[in-house]
């Protein structure tokens, strides 16, 4: 099913076309290097080590139109020679394909987070910074931009552990909003207190776009908020907005509180703190939304954090395969695409109640099935056990991609 898909959007012509720099190995193409990183990823095999036993499987060979399997270290320097010589083309040939699997929509909102993959080595440019599960322990850190309504992995960067967010922001944010289609009139970007930096809105502010951002609640912006008229907006939820110039901006914003008596469980962000048996959220914006709905609306951001525990524990991107930082960074962008991927499969081609299924169910349902690969007559078959439950969204699914128009 995997390889009916990559056929139908033209995976490996298209990579075989735009991804192209010298080989020592002439054994594997590059095309089939970068298939045969992508593979174990959706399949959840993770690490590079585990794939050892895909150079003796033939069926895997035959299924995913391989001549074999390459060793692990021949995964890993093709790593290093992708960094060097292919990783723009490949980051081209995702956005070409992204740009083809948005349709036309008028509007679209970028979800900014951060994460930290905590490194057990000596990888290169492996830094300790911020580590709020392993303090003191060395590691990389990503930014990632996905798209609201799609949930498509729009940009992402690969940084040392002990980068600053805000100072990492504003290029990512030129690079996305660089790929944004024509047809686009309305831009939203939402995110949380760690993007709290006035560079950062007046850049989206000068891009004519809107942001909901939480903000850092210092001494003097929480001196003004036991002052406000609260307002009712939900059950057990009140607001109140006023406007408010931090110390170093060049001018006001609206600042919307969103106040619940429920306590919040611990957190290590600082958006949130406890007073009087309140807790308080506060927001940023320039969108002309009521409270509730502007609440509501940041809400859906915590779809990216899910999205980026997802790809921590089933893409494997916690998982660091060299000692080399640029060959990290070229798995990082691998593992994105292969993200993106298997996201157009499922709002795509899915049958409708598997669209915002996670990986581990896509695999359940879709990937690993008991089944028997026969040839009777000579031709190839796959028989499923009688007894799968889950056969008629087996069979839906690639019925869905051969109707699926090729993107070019």
């Amino acid at each position: 099913m995997i390889e009916q898909f990559f056929q139908r959007i033209h995976l490996q012509g298209a990579l075989w076309r735009y991804v192209r720099f010298a080989q020592r190995n002439n054994r594997y193409s590059i095309s089939e290097c970068l298939k045969a990183l992508l593979y174990p990823l959706v399949l959840g095999l993770g690490r590079i080590e585990t794939t050892e036993p895909l150079p003796y499987n033939g069926v895997f060979h035959y299924l995913a139109g391989l001549p074999g399997y390459p060793e692990a270290s021949s995964l890993r320097r093709f790593l290093g020679r992708l960094a060097r010589s292919g990783r723009h083309a490949l980051l081209e040939l995702d956005d070409r394909w992204r740009a083809a699997m948005l349709g036309q929509p008028a509007r679209v909102i970028f979800d900014l987070d951060s994460t930290v993959l905590t490194v057990y080595g000596r990888q290169e440019r492996a830094k300790v910074g911020c580590n709020p599960k392993k303090r003191g322990h060395p590691a990389y850190l990503p930014l990632l931009c996905f798209e609201g309504n799609t949930q498509d992995c729009w940009e992402g960067s690969y940084h040392p552990g002990d980068t600053h967010v805000s100072t990492i922001t504003i290029p990512l944010l030129e690079r996305a909003f660089a790929k944004l289609p024509e047809a686009i009139r309305e831009v939203r970007v939402r995110t949380d207190g760690a993007f709290f930096d006035h560079k950062i809105i007046e850049f989206i502010e000068e891009k004519r776009a809107f942001y909901a951002i939480v903000a850092q609640l210092t001494r003097p912006l929480k001196s003004r908020l036991p002052g406000l008229r609260y307002r009712r907006i939900s059950s057990g939820v009140w607001a109140a907005a006023f406007r408010y110039c931090p110390h170093g901006w060049l001018g006001p914003r609206r600042f919307v509180v969103i106040r619940r008596p429920v306590p919040e469980e611990p957190s290590a962000q600082l958006h949130l703190f406890q007073t009087g048996g309140y807790s308080d959220q506060v927001l940023v914006t320039d969108l002309t939304l009521t409270p509730l709905h502007l609440w509501r609306f940041y809400n859906q951001h915590a779809r990216a954090e899910l999205i980026i525990r997802e790809l921590k524990d089933a893409y494997a991107l916690g998982k660091i395969p060299t000692r080399d930082f640029a060959a990290n960074e070229a798995f990082f962008q691998i593992v994105l695409l292969a993200y993106n991927l298997l996201n157009w499969i499922k709002r795509l081609c899915a049958p409708p109640h598997l669209r915002r299924a996670t990986l581990q169910r896509l695999r359940q349902r879709l990937f690993l099935v008991p089944a028997q690969l026969v040839r009777p007559d000579g031709v190839p078959t796959l028989r499923l056990a009688p007894s799968y439950v889950w056969a008629s969204d087996f069979v839906e699914t690639p019925r869905r991609i051969r109707r699926l128009r090729p993107p070019f």
